[in-house]
Order: C-alpha cells, then sequence, then structure tokens
C-alpha cells in the first residue's frame, strides 16, 4: 500500500532542492514558450523571429518565478542580469537551430531536443551570475 505521508516527505526533500524547483518552473516556462514558438513557425514566420517572440512572451514571468520559486529571490533590480543570461542563451539556441536547419533537421524537432541541454546551461549561468551572492538588501 502507498503510503502518502512517505510520499509527502520525499516530495518536501526533492522541493528542497533549488535545480528541482528551477525545471519545474522553467518546465513550465518551456511549455509555454515552446507553444508560442511552435504557433509563429506554424503561422510561416521564420525561426529567428518565432524564437525572440517566444523568449520575449515569457521572460517576465520566468524571471519572477525563477527569483522567487527557484532561489528565493524577490529583487527587480537583477532582471537586467538575468536579461543578459537569457539574451545569452537565445543566441547559443538560435545558433544550433541554424546548425541543425542546416543539416535538414525539422526546427520543431531540434527546438524539442534543445529544450534540455539549454536548461541546463540556463541554471548554471543563473545561479553563478544572477540570483547567487545577493544581499540581503536585494532578497
Amino acid at each position: 500500500m502507498i503510503n502518502i505521508s512517505n510520499i509527502s516527505a520525499l516530495v518536501r526533500r526533492l522541493w528542497a532542492i533549488t535545480i528541482i524547483r528551477f525545471l519545474v518552473v522553467g518546465g513550465i516556462n518551456t511549455v509555454f514558450g515552446y507553444f508560442v514558438f511552435a504557433l509563429f513557425i506554424l503561422l510561416k514566420l521564420n525561426y529567428v523571429s518565432a524564437n525572440l517572440i517566444a523568449y520575449s512572451c515569457s521572460i517576465l514571468f520566468n524571471f519572477k518565478m525563477h527569483g522567487m520559486i527557484s532561489f528565493g529571490v524577490k529583487s527587480n533590480w537583477l532582471i537586467f542580469r538575468f536579461v543578459g543570461v537569457s539574451l545569452f542563451i537565445y543566441l547559443i539556441n538560435i545558433g544550433l537551430l541554424k546548425i541543425f536547419k542546416i543539416n535538414d533537421v525539422n526546427v520543431l524537432v531540434a527546438q524539442a531536443v534543445l529544450v534540455f541541454p539549454l536548461a541546463f546551461i540556463s541554471f548554471l549561468l543563473n545561479s553563478k551570475f544572477v540570483f547567487k551572492r545577493v544581499s540581503r538588501e536585494h532578497r
């Protein structure tokens, strides 16, 4: 028989891990961002523009949720660093999509393949450059 209190304790222990929270929040944002990307691809917009729109639509939501939920930081002043990291990830994403496209890989498939590697790079950069070593006044 399944013990609900054991499952609850496991969920609490997992939720205490920053990267788990980051992946959950990122997962929600990724579904939304991928939907926007796919919508504009299906509307015949090029992949660079579609990706830019998807990033733009999700960046504020992503910043607030990652700040509050993933890292426990509420400061709006960190948005500039977050945008910098996001733009860097965007450029990596576009570069890799171009490589896939040159090799005749469908951009919808390519974007799906890139989700997890880019999420991991994003976590590393955000934890090191955006939300790490935040002074008490910026929490």
